[in-house]
């Protein structure tokens, strides 16, 4: 079990890396269990811990919900919303058969103007190259 959370948060801690606009990066399994989160330093939490744990639970059903639809409407790359005091994204990490597995969590400062060329061209590029090991992990715990 220690490496599985090992595997999640370095994922995390690299995507926190990536750009000085990310706050917060964590990953949930499909049910919304937080599994690994990393924050940028000197940052006050806008959520508490509990609260944390609530959106990420309606952050996973919400992606459940959004691949149902990847047959019609295409492969979800992300989906993102714009709040006053910040910007969030969830990035589904799914199979080649839409089978949801985890979901990437994101919140970014509030001001960020660049944030699907930040998405499409940093952070998905970079989960891409993590998500076999991903997907592997969770096939060993099946």
């Amino acid at each position: 079990m220690k490496d599985k959370t090992n595997l999640f948060q370095k994922v995390c801690d690299e995507v926190i890396s990536l750009d000085d606009s990310i706050r917060f990066a964590g990953i949930s399994d499909k049910e919304g269990k937080l599994l690994a989160v990393s924050e940028r330093q000197n940052l006050k939490p806008l959520l508490s811990d509990e609260e944390r744990a609530q959106y990420a639970i309606t952050a996973a059903t919400r992606q459940y919900t959004r691949l149902r639809w990847e047959y019609h409407l295409g492969r979800i790359h992300y989906a993102s919303s714009r709040y006053e005091h910040l910007a969030r994204a969830t990035i589904p990490i799914a199979d080649i058969n839409s089978t949801l597995y985890y979901v990437l969590l994101l919140s970014f400062d509030p001001d960020i103007q660049n944030l699907h060329k930040l998405i499409m061209d940093t952070v998905i590029p970079k989960i891409r190259k993590w998500k076999k090991r991903l997907l592997l992990e969770n096939m060993g715990t099946n």
